[in-house]
């Protein structure tokens, strides 16, 4: 396998891209983001270089032998005028602010290019998880009724077009009402909003109704960016009062399944895949 240089960004996903890496024997260096990566991937091999060292990184990964590369992890839009970029950081920011103009997809697209141009493979965290990818049915052992199932595909459909106006994964759903659309604030953010409406429309822990569901962008390069779940998510929409999650099977990363699954089952909560075959 492929020696596998690690961006790292924010949140669980980067520590859970490189145990995997680890359990199946296969070499990783991390490039922990300044100010975004988690002290999680710590105790793998790697160094910390700030998001516009672009020269500096890609040193790093030709040093540590690597032919890999998988962004992973969320990295907050930057203001541009305030980065130190190296000399070849230089050179590329002003395609990529002419980029970021055209959202965040065109943002993601150009870096994947830099990296692709340079002559590393592209990998998906998706990929490299593999089975931690969100399947079709109940992931624990509660299932929706026809009434949240109703809100969970409306959801979908939001959190799509949402996507092709490259808005955000995200959307709840509760009684045919959308309660909330995921923007720059992220998906733990929004729950909280949601959480901060009244409870006769967003449901109480005691009679829960409605739905989050998260998807990828249309329009976005599913190696970079894919939606993520976990035992957190299950937990701020539980506090938020709605019945469940979802999404479609294979295109939503679940971090620690077996928590996850626990959280949903001690709260009575579903997280259900939608069949690749189910498009909404």
């Amino acid at each position: 396998m492929k020696k596998l240089g690690l961006i790292a960004g924010g949140g669980d996903l980067p520590a859970s891209v490189a145990a995997r890496c680890e359990e199946e024997g296969r070499a990783v260096y991390v490039i922990r983001l300044d100010g975004f990566a988690d002290d999680s991937v710590s105790r793998w091999p790697g160094e910390t270089i700030g998001m516009a060292q672009i020269g500096t990184i890609l040193k790093a990964l030709r040093r540590e032998n690597c032919e890999a590369v998988c962004l992973a992890g969320y990295v907050n839009r930057p203001d541009f005028k305030t980065l130190k970029p190296d000399f070849k950081g230089a050179t590329l920011l002003p395609g990529i602010v002419a980029a970021a103009t055209k959202g965040d997809d065109a943002l993601l697209r150009k870096i994947l290019g830099v990296f692709e141009g340079e002559g590393f493979a592209v990998e998906g965290a998706d990929d490299i998880l593999g089975s931690h990818m969100l399947s079709a049915g109940a992931l624990g052992s509660v299932n929706p009724t026809p009434e949240q199932m109703s809100d969970l595909r409306k959801a979908i459909h939001v959190a799509e077009k949402s996507g092709e106006l490259d808005i955000g994964q995200g959307a709840v759903v509760a009684d045919g009402l959308v309660l909330a659309v995921e923007a720059q604030e992220g998906t733990d953010l929004m729950l909280t909003r949601v959480a901060a409406l009244p409870q006769d429309l967003r449901g109480t822990p005691a009679t829960r109704k409605g739905a989050l569901a998260k998807a990828p962008k249309p329009i976005q390069d599913i190696r970079v960016d894919m939606p993520v779940i976990g035992p957190r998510t299950v937990e701020l929409a539980a506090q938020a009062g709605l019945a469940g999650i979802g999404g479609y099977e294979g295109r939503l990363i679940i971090m620690d399944i077996d928590a996850t699954r626990q959280t949903a089952d001690r709260l009575g909560m579903f997280v259900w895949g939608i069949a690749g075959g189910e498009r909404v």
